[in-house]
C-alpha cells in the first residue's frame, strides 16, 4: 500500500456524525463496521478501510440476493462513510473501488452477465434524419461525440454480419437454409457467393477430405436483406436494403488477401499502367468479379438482385446500406462503387464496415466520392488489419494520406503499393473499456464483438466507457475470456457461468 500524505483538515472540515448499527452487514458478514477512534492516525483509517472493502469484494456477490431486500439499508451506511471520509479527495482509486462494488453496480454487472441479458437500446423515430445518419453530410458532427441514434444504427449493421458469420459456420461446406437475423423486420432475398481465381492442388483434399470446405473456390459470402416491416419503415424514414458480408473464412480467401498488388479497375482509359487511374487489391477484386464454373460472380449476382429491388419498389423511398467485417468491409466498398456504376436510378448507397483494410489507391478514394457513395469506417487502434496493405503508415491526422503537394503525395501516386483509405472514420480503442485487458491479443483486436462493444460504449475520444451501456458481456466472454479482465472472469463464474456455458447466445464468429 503506498504510503499517503496525512491531511488532517479533511476529517476536521468534512467529518459526518453518524451511527453503526450492532446488526451485521449483509456486504460483511464477519463482523459488524466498527469506527476507529479519532487517535487512529490517517494511515490507519484507510489501513481499516481496505480490509473492509477487501471482505466486502469477496463475499458480495454470493450474497447477492440478501443485499438487494436491504439496499437501503446497507447504502445508507455505506455513503455515510464514504462521505465522512471524502475519498475522492484522499485516494480516487478507492473511491473507485468502492463503486465497483456497490450493490446498484453488482446488479447491473449481473444483468450483463445473465443468460437472458441480450438488452437493447430503445429505437428512436428516425424521419428525415436518415439521411444525416446514412453519410448525407459525411457525418460532421455525428462522430466525436457519437450521436446517439447512430451508435444504435451502427450496432444494427454490426449484427447483420454477425448473421453472416453464423449463417455461414453452420454449413460451410454449402449454402445456408436459415439466416437468423436479430433484426425481425427484414428478410433475406438473395445469398451471395465468392468464387477465388487461385487454384490448390488436388491432394490438400486428400489430406484433409474433413477440411475441404476449406478450400472450396466458391464459398457463401453474405446476402441481400430487405425491410418488409410496414410500422420499422415509417421508424426508418425509408425502406432499407442491406448488403452483409462476412470475413475471411476459407485458406483460398486467406491466399487473395495476401495479393496485395494494385490492379486497375474497368474504365475507358487507353493505358493501363496510368498512376493517376482508379487501382483495387487484386485478391480482394478477384472474388468480387470471378465466376464459377456453376453460377455468375459475386458482382454480376448482387447488381441483379439490387437491380430487382429497386424497381420492384419503385416510387418509395429507398436506401442501400452495405456493411462488413474485415474481408467483407474491403469487397462492401467495391459492391457500393458498383452499385453507383451500374444500377440505374440507384438510391442513396452508403458503407458501413468494421476493421477493414486498404482497398485501393488514391484514385479510387476519389472514383467512390464522386459517384456520391458515403463510407464510415470502425476502426480500432490496436487493430493491425486496418493498417494493411501498403508500405505506408496512416496519418491520422490527414485520414491515412500524405499532405497535398508533398514529395511522400509523388511518390504514393506512382508507387503500386500506395493504399489509401475511403471516407470517414471513428476510432475507438481496446483500452477504452474497462472490461478488456489493454493489451489484447490480435485476434481480439480484430474481433467483430469486441467491435461492437467498444462502439457500444463509446461517448467521445475524451471520455470514459458509457456507464450505461447495455450490450451483453457474455459473447466476449465466450470466444475471448483470455483477454476479458480477471475480475471480471471471475465475476462470471461467481455467477454460475462456465467457459463452456454458451446459452442462448452463440459466441462471436469472427474469432474463429
Amino acid at each position: 500500500m503506498q504510503t499517503l500524505t496525512p491531511n488532517a483538515d479533511i476529517f476536521h472540515t468534512k467529518r459526518i456524525r453518524f451511527s453503526c448499527s450492532n446488526q451485521t452487514s449483509t456486504l460483511i458478514p464477519t463482523k459488524p463496521l466498527s469506527i476507529s477512534p479519532a487517535r487512529k492516525t490517517n494511515r490507519e483509517h484507510l489501513k481499516n478501510l481496505e480490509n473492509v472493502l477487501k471482505n466486502s469484494s469477496s463475499t458480495s456477490i454470493d450474497h447477492f440476493e440478501n443485499v438487494t431486500s436491504r439496499q437501503e439499508k446497507t447504502n445508507t451506511s455505506t455513503s455515510s462513510l464514504l462521505g465522512g471520509l471524502n475519498l475522492a479527495r484522499i485516494w480516487p482509486q478507492m473511491k473507485a473501488a468502492v463503486d465497483e462494488m456497490s450493490p446498484k453496480n453488482l446488479k447491473r454487472l449481473q444483468r450483463l452477465l445473465s443468460k437472458s441479458s441480450e438488452e437493447r437500446s430503445p429505437k428512436s423515430k428516425l424521419g428525415s434524419k436518415w439521411k444525416e445518419l446514412h453519410g448525407l453530410n459525411n457525418w460532421a458532427g455525428l462522430l466525436d461525440p457519437l450521436d446517439e441514434d447512430l451508435r444504435r444504427e451502427l450496432v444494427r449493421y454490426g449484427e447483420f454480419v454477425q448473421a453472416a458469420y453464423h449463417a455461414f459456420h453452420s454449413d460451410p461446406q454449402g449454402s445456408p437454409t436459415h439466416v437468423g437475423l436479430q433484426d425481425g423486420s427484414f428478410k433475406v432475398t438473395k445469398s451471395l457467393y465468392a468464387t477465388s481465381s487461385v487454384r490448390l492442388p488436388k491432394w490438400i483434399d486428400d489430406v484433409a477430405p474433413d477440411l475441404r470446405w476449406m478450400t472450396k473456390q466458391t464459398s457463401w459470402v453474405g446476402y441481400v436483406a430487405v425491410c418488409d416491416d410496414p410500422r420499422e419503415i415509417r421508424r426508418m424514414g425509408r425502406r432499407e436494403i442491406v448488403i452483409a458480408l462476412r470475413g475471411t473464412a476459407t485458406l483460398l480467401e486467406w491466399s487473395e488477401n495476401f495479393r496485395p498488388n494494385l490492379v486497375s479497375m474497368p474504365e475507358p482509359k487507353p493505358d493501363s499502367s496510368d498512376p493517376t487511374r482508379p487501382k483495387v487489391e487484386c485478391g480482394f477484386n478477384s472474388l468480387y468479379t470471378t465466376s464459377s464454373q456453376h453460377g455468375p460472380s459475386l458482382a454480376e449476382s448482387l447488381i441483379e438482385e439490387i437491380s430487382r429491388l429497386v424497381e420492384l419498389y419503385a416510387g418509395e423511398e429507398l436506401s442501400i446500406s452495405v456493411t462488413g467485417h474485415s474481408l467483407g468491409a474491403a469487397i462492401a466498398l467495391l459492391a457500393a462503387d458498383d452499385i453507383a456504376e451500374r444500377v440505374p436510378l440507384a438510391p442513396p448507397v452508403a458503407v458501413f464496415s468494421f476493421g477493414g483494410p486498404r482497398v485501393g489507391n488514391r484514385e479510387f478514394a476519389d472514383r467512390l466520392d464522386s459517384k456520391g457513395v458515403k463510407v464510415l469506417r470502425v476502426v480500432n487502434s490496436q487493430d493491425v488489419v486496418t493498417k494493411v496493405p501498403g508500405i505506408f503508415s496512416d496519418n491520422d491526422n490527414n485520414n491515412g494520406r500524405s499532405r497535398p503537394g508533398s514529395i511522400m503525395e509523388m511518390v504514393e501516386r506512382n508507387n503500386p503499393w500506395a493504399y489509401s483509405h475511403v471516407g470517414a472514420e471513428l476510432r475507438v480503442n481496446m483500452k477504452m473499456s474497462p472490461y478488456l485487458k489493454p493489451n489484447a491479443d490480435v485476434a481480439c483486436c480484430h474481433d467483430l464483438e469486441a467491435y461492437l462493444h467498444l462502439v457500444d460504449g463509446f461517448l467521445a475520444s475524451n471520455c470514459p466507457f458509457r456507464a450505461n451501456a447495455k450490450r451483453s458481456l457474455r459473447k466476449l466472454l465466450d470466444e475471448q475470456r483470455s483477454n476479458v479482465k480477471v475480475l471480471y472472469t471471475g465475476k462470471s463464474l461467481r455467477l454460475n457461468r462456465t467457459v463452456h456455458d454458451n446459452g442462448d447466445v452463440l459466441p462471436s464468429p469472427s474469432s474463429s
